[in-house]
């Protein structure tokens, strides 16, 4: 199997039809070997329908349907799952991606060595204030964070070597920074395309400010993985230590100030040290524990889907 397409997608089913068309021509002129997987993420309208119908009459096609719905990244989670292709492109169902990019990208990975290839959608037809100009924000602050001069995290066209997909965990709001996640499962070689990208044809974008809101949290959440999702006491217990050390200072001079300075001063506990010394050092054994919480955390993990299937064509 050369090709694995895995594409996630919430209420597109005037799109759907013309979006297999556009990818079996490309595939079929390129001679690949592909499967395409269809994962509905709980639409309400006759998309799955489609994806029935688009699997009986073409084998290639493969349909995964959740409960409800659950969000693109567990929706690209399972279709990773599935995915046996050498290489796995993900793309958006709504025709904004074109699926003529895709041989390029192909060779970008199996001809060039990349791990990944990641999309740029360097000239967009999305609203200036509803999109471009919070994915710009967005963008800028992503690259500051991770270290990846990639101009378009957000960006549903991407390439991936089988090995990558295969080694990371897309949960959460997580499949924005899935370039992020390969970095630090030592995938380092990440590129990039300029792509084309297509004004939307059908229905509304699914992108709101809530998901922008809820981009900017998931990237500070995965800076602080990167960091020290492996090693939590590094970062709990420093900082606990320092806090404890502040407390136990303060504590040692009221100690000696009321036993060898002024004996008959105030009492130890009417004094302002007193409570720094008394709050430093419940805040720095709280650090402690939550650090040691952490690393038991981490040591009992166990991993399970985060989404339901409700059906599937396979």
């Amino acid at each position: 199997m050369n090709i694995s397409i895995v594409i996630p997608l919430l209420n597109e089913e005037e799109s759907l039809q013309e979006l297999y068309h556009w990818i079996a021509n490309v595939m079929q002129s390129n001679g690949f070997l592909y499967e395409l997987i269809l994962i509905d993420d709980g639409s309400t309208d006759n998309s799955w329908q489609i994806i029935e119908k688009l699997s009986s009459a073409h084998k290639e096609v493969q349909g995964i349907r959740f409960f409800k719905n659950y969000g693109k990244s567990q929706a690209l989670h399972a279709g990773f799952e599935k995915a046996i292709g050498d290489v796995i492109i993900t793309m958006d169902a709504d025709l904004q991606d074109n699926p003529e990019e895709i041989p390029e990208l192909y060779n970008m990975i199996t001809q060039q060595g990349y791990d990944l290839v990641s999309g740029w959608k360097k000239k967009r037809y999305d609203s200036v204030i509803g999109k471009n100009l919070p994915s710009k924000l967005f963008n800028f602050a992503a690259r500051k964070t991770s270290g990846l001069k990639l101009h378009d995290f957000n960006c549903g066209l991407k390439a991936y070597h089988r090995d990558v997909i295969k080694n990371i965990e897309v949960t959460g709001e997580m499949h924005r920074y899935i370039p992020v996640l390969a970095k630090n499962a030592g995938f380092t070689s990440i590129g990039e395309k300029i792509v084309q990208h297509q004004a939307r044809k059908y229905g509304e974008t699914k992108f709101g400010l809530e998901r922008f809101t809820r981009g900017f949290l998931d990237l500070i959440t995965i800076s602080f993985l990167s960091r020290f999702g492996k090693r939590p006491m590094h970062l709990f217990g420093a900082w606990g230590a320092i806090i404890l050390f502040i407390g136990f200072c303060f504590a040692l001079y009221l100690g000696i100030d009321k036993l060898f300075i002024h004996p008959q001063g105030r009492l130890i506990t009417e004094r302002p040290e007193f409570f720094i010394a008394l709050t430093a050092m419940i805040l720095g054994t709280q650090f402690f524990l939550a650090g040691f919480i952490g690393e038991l955390l981490l040591r009992t993990k166990k991993n399970s889907a985060a989404y339901i299937i409700k059906e599937t064509t396979l």
